[in-house]
């Protein structure tokens, strides 16, 4: 399994901070954001890692992240040119990823499990699905893509709805098969300009063809000045709490 990384936009929610740099290379506790989604892909045991971002930022990226034998992976690099979304960010991986099913990874996202026994759920269900969500259950799920579920499928998908039918959310982790491409490729825009990836899981969503796993631990994304507070104190009682289990081991 190959894996994506998206971390272009422009992030207007984060500004003045974004005025200069890249959201995804602001710091969250101790590292560079970007980080913190790498290190999601690379523990579940993906090696072949396509980022996407912004022309203006990517020698930024790569004199951060070089080649990727440092992490022992190999990453690759495309320009997303202007701000039209999700979508067509991923599209851009169409020709990195060739025939592999692949897992996609928000470059704001916090997660601090291992997330590889989901990948190799997908491995197993992708006969009867096309694509795989990991879920959260948060407190506040206006603020999120908020899903409902029967059994093992999602059934529905809504962006930011005013009420909320369910507490889990759409957490920005993906898996796909190859053919979500054709998909992609007939997308409109949404009502922000946008091609969304939500309108692909929604449409597989309505046809029976998304999956999903909910995340044990705690997430977060680092989009707002909220979330990224939320998210460095997230690391830094992660560090502890580690740091206190070696002590006691």
């Amino acid at each position: 399994m190959r894996g994506v990384l998206l971390a272009g936009g422009s992030a207007m929610r984060l500004r003045p901070l974004t005025n200069v740099t890249n959201k995804h290379l602001l710091p969250v506790y101790k590292k560079p954001m970007i980080y913190y989604p790498l290190e999601t892909l690379l523990a579940a045991g993906i090696r072949d890692i396509l980022i996407v971002t912004g022309g203006e930022h990517v020698g930024d990226f790569f004199r951060l992240l070089g080649s990727g034998k440092q992490w022992g992976a190999r990453f690759s690099y495309e320009l997303q040119e202007g701000n039209s979304g999700t979508g067509a960010a991923l599209l851009l991986a169409e020709d990195f990823v060739r025939d592999e099913e692949f897992m996609v990874v928000l470059g704001d996202n916090v997660v601090s499990e291992n997330v590889g026994k989901f990948v190799q759920e997908f491995q197993k269900e992708k006969n009867r699905f096309k694509a795989k969500i990991l879920i959260a259950k948060v407190k506040a799920p206006e603020k999120y893509g908020v899903v409902t579920f029967q059994g093992k499928k999602i059934t529905s998908i809504m962006e930011k709805p005013q009420r909320p039918r369910s507490n889990y959310v759409n957490t920005g982790l993906w898996m796909f098969l190859p053919e979500v491409f054709g998909r992609l490729k007939e997308l409109k825009k949404s009502p922000r300009g946008e091609y969304e990836v939500t309108d692909c899981l929604a449409h597989y969503a309505r046809h029976g063809q998304l999956t999903y796993s909910v995340l044990k631990s705690e997430w977060t994304d680092a989009g707002t000045f909220e979330s990224l507070f939320r998210a460095t104190v997230l690391m830094k009682k992660l560090e502890e709490r580690q740091g206190k289990q070696k002590i006691l081991s």
